[in-house]
């Protein structure tokens, strides 16, 4: 990952910098664009679509306000297609689970770097204050 922007952390001896995920016209050096995002109603089977048609390797997931509630795979959305459980009825709000993780653009990069090490396909939605996605961190970058 390339850190962003540095910001001055206050000391009593020396002056030391911390890396945070994104600010402003930076973003983009550490986190690629949202790519594809879709609402939380869209089924299973719809989604795997849309996937496949924009080449994308996730999808960020939005509540009907835009807010992120969750990011998916590939991996996952085959995974649940592949269940006994499975049907074509199958909302992506009902595998996303709980909202998060995510990260906001002031989080150290550090802090991130952990986050993303508990998520599968290890990439984490950056959110602004507002819930709404700024970017996807990926742990390759």
């Amino acid at each position: 990952m390339t850190p962003v922007q540095t910001h001055p952390r206050p000391t009593s001896t020396a002056s030391t910098t911390i890396r945070t995920v994104a600010v402003a016209d930076a973003m983009e050096d550490a986190m690629g664009e949202t790519g594809p995002q879709v609402w939380d109603d869209m089924t299973v089977e719809v989604a795997l679509s849309v996937m496949a048609s924009a080449r994308a390797a996730h999808l960020i997931v939005r509540d009907n306000d835009g807010r992120c509630t969750g990011l998916v795979t590939r991996a996952q959305l085959a995974a649940v297609h592949g269940s006994s459980a499975y049907t074509d009825r199958l909302r992506l709000r009902e595998i996303t689970g709980a909202h998060g993780p995510f990260t906001s653009p002031v989080t150290t990069m550090a802090e991130a770097e952990r986050a993303m090490r508990h998520r599968p396909g290890g990439a984490l939605p950056v959110v602004d204050e507002h819930g709404r996605a700024l970017g996807v961190l990926h742990p390759s970058r």
